[in-house]
């Protein structure tokens, strides 16, 4: 068997499409950008419903061929994760997912493994996260079945390989040492706190007690009860023939060892309910970190009438980069930031939060901030111009089809779709939805969600040099809130105390 690199068969692929002739330059080139034309955009969304199957057993598989290339890809997401942790026991989905690859299988030890792999060409990884885990399989066509029998005794046997499982906690343990090297790490740390209260599964993080409450038995336990096909969306794509590959895929899917348990879903909202304030955390470091935000209400209404503007909203205000709002201002009017953005986040497992973030000099924090929040009340109080609008919703509506480009990124949609109980339907109407918004509708969903007097303020960095403000007294810190802080203390990296 000829030994191959999965690098290597994607790079020649790769060139031999590109490696074609180019087509000839036509003369009659416009002297000027506004003479140029562009044909009309025409794109029509794929049916979700087209690429569904579903076996036997229930699972739910989305299915697209391209044989473009010979190549395939799969993967396979679940609805559990870190909510169905003991608290004792925090990381324990993520481990058992990364564990499940690098721990080998019943019938090959790691290292055979890992060969075994690489022999093939083939790319295979797991993952756990709070509420989502999944496998993804990238592999050639000419060793699809080797491969998939090497993907699903990961899957169904994982090996759990001890040896293996003391090298992991090492490395989580000399990388937990290091947690408070890294500003942008504590403020995502102090910031999940703040918002979701420090005992919700998305906020929680590992310790070193954790790390050594947890056995491999934990990981066996883990696996058998919440890595099963009852719990599984998968989507494959590339060049494969749907006929013969979906019969081969159900029978790695009957027989599975172990029983399950419920996976208790929806995961649990939080209970805590952010204080608004300004907090700071001391870091010696050349530009205060910063994060401005409230949380916003769970979004599992596929059909609210609010979400286009808003996306329309976030794209003008903050998230389109140098075209927003908040970006021209911090940067490129006053360059106090390197990057500025702020981005309403649709969640439909859990709140989502609106959020600003940017880094700046220590002495511009606090005029930054003020700009920013000068902004959201800005698009709070007037009507947004008709160009903003149009190159908003343009920008939206036009880059739409990208999400849909190719097989694999249909695929995964779909099964996303399938994931979040979303109707493919969802996506057939997003661009009428887009291009209907109005200044008037931006006004007041800008109006009815945003609120920037109840923000939760944090601030990672050097207070003495941050707190003064701008050399030329265009702001302090003591304009927001009164000027009162909430100091949080630097934890300890292992203990989190």
């Amino acid at each position: 068997m000829t030994r191959w690199s999965f690098g290597l068969v994607l790079l020649l692929l790769t060139t031999s499409a590109s490696a074609q002739p180019m087509p000839a330059v036509d003369d009659d080139i416009p002297t000027r950008p506004e003479e140029l034309t562009y044909d009309e955009l025409s794109f029509e969304v794929p049916d979700g419903n087209s690429f569904r199957h579903v076996l036997s057993n229930g699972v739910r598989v989305y299915l697209a061929e391209d044989h473009t290339f010979p190549l395939v890809g799969l993967r396979v997401i679940l609805r559990q994760g870190s909510y169905l942790e003991p608290p004792d026991k925090v990381g324990l989905a993520s481990l058992t997912a990364s564990m499940m690859r690098s721990g080998g299988t019943e019938k090959m030890a790691p290292d055979i493994f890992d060969e075994e792999v690489e022999f093939l060409a083939s790319s295979i990884s797991s993952f756990g996260g709070d509420s989502q885990a999944g496998a993804n399989l990238r592999c050639i066509t000419p060793e699809l079945d080797a491969s998939l029998a090497l993907f699903f005794d990961v899957l169904r046997t994982p090996r759990f390989d001890e040896g293996r499982l003391q090298i992991e906690k090492g490395n989580i343990l000399e990388a937990m040492g290091q947690r408070n090297d890294d500003g942008g790490d504590i403020l995502r740390r102090e910031w999940n706190f703040l918002l979701y209260g420090e005992d919700h599964y998305s906020s929680r993080r590992m310790t070193q007690a954790n790390l050594e409450n947890i056995t491999r038995a934990d990981l066996v336990d883990f696996h058998e009860k919440y890595w099963r096909p009852e719990n599984m969306i998968i989507a494959v794509s590339g060049d494969i023939d749907a006929a013969t590959f979906l019969p081969k895929l159900e029978s790695y899917l009957t027989d599975w060892p172990g029983e399950g348990a419920d996976t208790k879903w929806p995961p649990p909202l939080p209970t805590k309910s952010p204080k608004p304030g300004v907090y700071r955390v001391e870091k010696d470091i050349p530009q205060g970190k910063i994060l401005i935000g409230h949380l916003v209400p769970q979004w599992n209404d596929w059909e609210n009438p609010d979400r286009a503007p808003i996306q329309v909203m976030e794209h003008i205000l903050g998230s389109s980069g140098f075209t927003s709002r908040i970006m021209r201002r911090v940067r490129s009017d006053e360059g106090l930031a390197y990057s500025a953005s702020a981005r309403f986040g649709f969640d439909a497992i859990e709140p989502g939060v609106f959020r600003i973030s940017f880094q700046s000099k220590s002495p511009t924090v606090a005029l930054a901030a003020k700009i920013a929040l000068e902004e959201v009340r800005r698009i709070q109080s007037e009507l947004v111009s008709e160009d903003e609008l149009s190159v908003a919703k343009n920008s939206l509506a036009d880059s739409f089809p990208r999400r849909f480009e190719s097989a694999r990124q249909r695929v995964n949609m779909f099964a996303t779709d399938a994931y979040l109980d979303r109707s493919h339907s969802y996506w057939q109407k997003w661009r009428d939805q887009i291009r209907a918004v109005t200044a008037e509708d931006v006004l007041r969903v800008a109006d009815k969600y945003l609120k920037p007097d109840e923000v939760v303020f944090l601030v990672v960095g050097k207070w003495d040099e941050i707190a003064p403000g701008d050399p030329d007294d265009r702001a302090t810190m003591a304009e927001f809130f009164g000027g009162e802080v909430t100091h949080i203390p630097l934890r300890d990296p292992m203990t989190l105390k």
